[in-house]
C-alpha cells in the first residue's frame, strides 16, 4: 500500500545534484594532508606558534569525511522525503570500489616495489595489509610511502558500514523524516566516547583509528545531508548553518581551539581520552561549518575561489593528491640532499607539489576517470537490457522507493 504524504508547502527547494564549490574544498582539504605531513617531516610542526597551526592541519581528515558523509548519506536522506530513491547495495558498492581501489592499488604496487624504504620491509604480511585497507588492524603494516593510507582504511569501513546505519533508520520516512537529524546528531555524540572505551588490540595497533572513533566526522555530514531537504521548521536553523562568514568564523576557532593543549599533543605523540575527545568534536564542527553554507543556502552568490578553475582541477585531482604525496615526499629528500627534520618546510612543500600534481593529474585521466567511466556504462548496459526484457504490463503505480 502506497502512502500519501502531505504537501509541504514551505519545503526549501532542494539544491543541485552537483555543488562544483564541493569539489574546490575537497581539493583544499587534500593540500592541507599535504601541507601537515611536510611540516612534520621537515620539523616545521615542532616551531612555536605555528608548529602547533601546522600540525592541526590534519583536520584536513575531517573536512574530507564530512563530504564523504554528506555525499553518500544524501540519497538515503532525500529517499526517505520521497524526493528519489537511494541506490541499490550492489550499486553503491561497485561504485565505491571502481571509485576507490584501482588507482589506490597502483600507489601500493609503485611503493612496495619501487620505494626502497618501503619495499625493503615489504613482506606477505605487509602487501596483503595494504592491498586490503587493513593497515589499522595489522600491526606494523602502515609503510613507508603509505602511512596517511589508514584514513582511507577508516574511509573504506564507513562504506562498508553505510548501509548498516541507512537500514536501521529506514522506518524513519515521511513525516517520521523529522526525527533523522537528531538521531544522526545523537549517534554523533556518542561515538565522540569510543576512546573512553577499554577496547583490547595487539601490539602497535590503537583502537581509536578505528571507524567508530571517527564516525562524528561522517555524522557531522550525514546531519548536513539531513538539513537539506529538511521541511520549513527547520528554517531559522537552515539560515543561520547557510550563513558563510558565521559558519566560517565558528570553522575557524574550532580550528584553533584544536591547535592548543585541549586537541591534544601533535605528531605521533598519543593524546589523553578526553584531548582525542575533543579533537573529534571540534573536527566534527570543522567540516559541518565548512560545508553548511556551500549547500543551505540556494541564494549565495558564486564562491569565486572554490568554484574557479583551478579549485575545480585541483579538487579532480584530489584523491591522486592524497595517495601519492607521501611517496613524492619520501624521495624529494635524498634526490634533492635535503635531511628530514632539519628545515626547509617552503621549499620541500613546492618540490613535493610540483611533483605529486602531475603523477595527480596521470591517475585521474588514465585510472581514476576511465574506471568510474567504465562502471557507470556497464551499468547503462545492464539497466537497457533489462529494459529490453522487461514484460509489456499495464500501467501501474509508481515502483516504491525503498
Amino acid at each position: 500500500m502506497t502512502a500519501t504524504l502531505p504537501a509541504r508547502p514551505s519545503a526549501p527547494a532542494r539544491p543541485r545534484g552537483f555543488v562544483s564549490a564541493l569539489e574546490g574544498m575537497r581539493g583544499m582539504a587534500a593540500l592541507g594532508v599535504m601541507l601537515t605531513h611536510v611540516a612534520f617531516q621537515t620539523g616545521a610542526s615542532g616551531t612555536p606558534v605555528f608548529g602547533r597551526i601546522w600540525n592541526r592541519f590534519d583536520m584536513a581528515v575531517a573536512v574530507f569525511f564530512a563530504l564523504s558523509g554528506f555525499l553518500l548519506w544524501r540519497p538515503h536522506a532525500t529517499a526517505a522525503r520521497g524526493f528519489g530513491s537511494a541506490p541499490s547495495v550492489g550499486y553503491y558498492l561497485r561504485h565505491r570500489a571502481a571509485r576507490i581501489l584501482p588507482a589506490y592499488w597502483a600507489v601500493v604496487c609503485v611503493v612496495l616495489v619501487l620505494l626502497p624504504s618501503a619495499a625493503g620491509t615489504a613482506g606477505v604480511r605487509v602487501w596483503l595489509a595494504n592491498l586490503g585497507l587493513l593497515q589499522v588492524f595489522v600491526p606494523l603494516t602502515l609503510t613507508d610511502g603509505l602511512t596517511q593510507m589508514w584514513s582511507l582504511s577508516v574511509e573504506v569501513a564507513f562504506y562498508l558500514v553505510l548501509p548498516i546505519l541507512a537500514f536501521a533508520v529506514v522506518r524513519l520516512r515521511g513525516r517520521a523524516a523529522r526525527w533523522r537529524a537528531p538521531v544522526i546528531l545523537a549517534f554523533g555524540l556518542l561515538c565522540l566516547g569510543w576512546n573512553f572505551l577499554p577496547v583490547p588490540t595487539p601490539d602497535a595497533i590503537h583502537a581509536d583509528n578505528w571507524l567508530p572513533g571517527y564516525l562524528p566526522w561522517f555524522a557531522a555530514g550525514m546531519l548536513l545531508a539531513e538539513l537539506v531537504d529538511n521541511s520549513h521548521l527547520l528554517s531559522r536553523w537552515r539560515r543561520v548553518a547557510g550563513n558563510q562568514p558565521l559558519m566560517w568564523g565558528v570553522a575557524l576557532a574550532a580550528f584553533l581551539l584544536s591547535a592548543t593543549e585541549l586537541g591534544g599533543p601533535g605528531g605521533l605523540d598519543r593524546a589523553e581520552p578526553w584531548q582525542y575527545a575533543a579533537k573529534i568534536g571540534l573536527g566534527a564542527i570543522i567540516g559541518f561549518c565548512l560545508l553548511a553554507p556551500l549547500v543551505l543556502r540556494t541564494d549565495n552568490p558564486p564562491h569565486r575561489w572554490l568554484e574557479s578553475r583551478v579549485a575545480a582541477t585541483i579538487g579532480r585531482w584530489s584523491y591522486g593528491i592524497f595517495l601519492w604525496h607521501l611517496a613524492v615526499l619520501s624521495i624529494v629528500f635524498p634526490v634533492f640532499g635535503i635531511l628530514p627534520f632539519r628545515g626547509n618546510f617552503a621549499y620541500v612543500l613546492i618540490l613535493t607539489l610540483a611533483i605529486t600534481l602531475p603523477l595527480a593529474a596521470a591517475s585521474y585521466a588514465l585510472i581514476e576517470e576511465p574506471i568510474r567511466r567504465y562502471a557507470r556504462s556497464r551499468d547503462r548496459a545492464k539497466s537497457s537490457i533489462s529494459a529490453d526484457n522487461a514484460p509489456i504490463a499495464a500501467p501501474g503505480p509508481p515502483e516504491s522507493h525503498i
